[in-house]
């Protein structure tokens, strides 16, 4: 009983790392969005698989670059402006980021009560076993 309950708090310690990485970039690409070029960074979930099994971790994969346009920002006193006086902006929404951050705060939260019930479980359980 105490492994699976020892599993459960692992679970969610890698799940609040996933969701910490995710909102660590996600920051980055609100903190980008005005900087000309900027792509957007998008992070994924890959399983952790260990001895070719599923172990029920989580973990943040390979970061990767939003490969959509960027849009062209008509400005001809900007200094990266070029012959024709635009320049290549930032392909980053604040609205799509905003929600991001929102739904890895939420899935943080979730892991964190996870977390939170599975020690409090194994306290409980502790505590029988001494009577």
């Amino acid at each position: 009983m105490s492994d699976l309950l020892s599993s459960a708090k692992h679970a969610a310690m890698s799940g609040m790392q996933a969701q910490a990485d995710r909102l660590r970039h996600t920051s980055e690409n609100i903190a980008n969005a005005d900087t000309p070029g900027y792509r957007r960074k998008i992070v994924s979930f890959e399983q952790v698989v260990e001895g070719g099994r599923s172990t029920g971790l989580v973990e943040a994969g390979d970061v990767r670059l939003d490969r959509t346009d960027l849009p062209k920002v008509f400005d001809p006193s900007h200094p990266m402006s070029d012959e024709t006086g635009y320049y290549d902006g930032s392909n980053v929404d604040l609205i799509i980021e905003i929600a991001d951050a929102r739904e890895a705060q939420r899935s943080y939260e979730a892991n964190l009560k996870m977390f939170g019930q599975a020690r409090e479980m194994t306290r409980n359980l502790y505590d029988l076993l001494k009577r």
